[in-house]
């Protein structure tokens, strides 16, 4: 099951998209697929396609955000959550062998393209939640139960 959960900055990052989709690109490539069907044949015409199909991109992605948007629970930090693991919390942990990890639990609309978030669905944020600083949490994964040992949490306030 896939939550709809999403931290305030992610929330903020994806209405900046939106916006910088919709008020500077997508009017810029319209201009751009106008200039480029004024030149005549549209069917031998690279400038026309290549932009069109720029225009295409834009447009369903504009559509994703605005559904999307629509459907997110924005989840601020609140005071409660102080000492435990919780969605929206940056966490690091450490194993026997002294490997430690940091990251932050967020939604699975922020993850992408960061190496330093897990989505709150993945098996460790599942094990991590209502945690405590030295509690010991045991990780089911395909290739087995991993132990790891809670060293620091903390919130963006």
């Amino acid at each position: 099951m896939k939550t709809n959960l999403i931290t305030r900055q992610g929330f903020d990052a994806l209405k900046n998209e939106l916006d910088e989709l919709w008020r500077v690109k997508r009017p810029d490539i319209t201009r751009k697929v106008t200039w480029a069907a004024s030149n005549g044949d549209r069917s031998e015409n690279a400038d026309y396609q290549y932009n069109k199909k720029l225009l295409r991109e834009i447009d369903r992605r504009v559509r994703y955000l605005r559904k999307r948007l629509e459907d997110l629970r924005v989840v601020d930090y609140a005071p409660e959550q102080e000492g435990r693991v919780f969605f929206g919390a940056w966490v690091d942990i450490e194993n026997e062998n002294g490997e430690q990890k940091h990251f932050r639990i967020a939604g699975v609309d922020e993850i992408y393209d960061r190496k330093d978030y897990i989505s709150i669905d993945s098996p460790m944020a599942r094990a991590l939640l209502k945690k405590e600083v030295d509690d010991e949490v045991i990780v089911r994964t395909p290739s087995g139960e991993a132990e790891w040992y809670v060293i620091r949490i903390q919130y963006d306030k």
